[in-house]
């Protein structure tokens, strides 16, 4: 298979999930072996920062890159919907420090994808598959990878709330499954929650319609399916494994994971590739 890039720009305003700050965005064509990266164009010199592992910084609620002086976080969105469409080379200009949050899945920025047209690149697709099994564990939580012929999610989610419980899915991810069964859900939070978030500058921009909010016994969201919350953290994974650099093959089984998990996956996947 051949690398891609967009076949023309494309554009999208909004604000940020966490930041809240307005923020326009643009993801235009790149040359093949580029892969993916974010330009601050509202910061001196535009300076890039490779979508890469060895960018991010931190991993509490959401991806953050940094290179320098340049910081975007929240990337994780855009990130699995570049990836899920199999996006191998990709500019994305932003004059704010995080992406838009947008309906709060990844459903916006396929829309803007198709919209550009997908292009073949001269030059051959990297796709790694992995060799051996890796896995991260941390408590009750784990995140394995195992080699497979494709590329394939099992994931359970368990959670204390009466309307969540036990979440599960087990898909085959691509493009067609992604558009349909992925790119749709939404992150979920919690009334308790929002007071500490507030606290540590987080989700100033969620509303109920792009994040699916659940107090003691309700929802006071409208969820897209009953079990959009397992399916988001799908869509979260796809994004967070993307920073490896390349196409992905393998088979990875999750319990409760996390941003944090899925980095730390995707760091050994990577010392594995190296």
């Amino acid at each position: 298979m051949m690398q891609t890039t967009l076949n023309k720009t494309v554009s999208y305003e909004g604000i940020g999930l966490h930041a809240g700050l307005p923020v326009h965005m643009t993801l235009r064509a790149a040359e093949a072996n580029t892969g993916i990266h974010f330009i601050r164009t509202d910061l001196p010199g535009s300076p890039a920062i490779p979508a890469n592992l060895s960018y991010v910084t931190n991993t509490m609620r959401a991806t953050t890159l940094e290179k320098g002086e340049a910081k975007v976080f929240t990337v994780e969105h855009l990130l699995s919907a570049l990836q899920g469409l199999h996006i191998d080379n990709c500019i994305v200009e932003m004059d704010s420090v995080e992406p838009p949050v947008a309906d709060g899945s990844s459903a916006d920025f396929v829309t803007m994808i198709r919209k550009a047209g997908i292009r073949e690149l001269n030059a051959k697709r990297e796709v790694y598959r992995v060799k051996k099994q890796h896995l991260v564990q941390e408590e009750d939580k784990f995140i394995a990878i195992l080699p497979y012929d494709g590329f394939r999610i099992t994931f359970t989610s368990i959670n204390p709330h009466p309307l969540l419980g036990v979440q599960f899915i087990d898909t085959e991810i691509t493009e067609q499954s992604y558009i349909d069964e992925i790119s749709f859900a939404r992150t979920i939070a919690f009334t308790e929650e929002l007071e500490m978030m507030k606290k540590l500058g987080l989700g100033k921009g969620g509303t109920i319609e792009n994040v699916v909010v659940y107090d003691n016994d309700a929802c006071l969201s409208v969820p897209r399916t009953s079990d959009e919350l397992v399916r988001h953290k799908v869509l979260d994974i796809i994004g967070d494994l993307s920073l490896i650099g390349r196409q992905l093959q393998g088979h990875v089984i999750a319990v409760k994971s996390s941003h944090k998990l899925n980095n730390l996956l995707a760091r050994q996947i990577y010392k594995e590739m190296n």
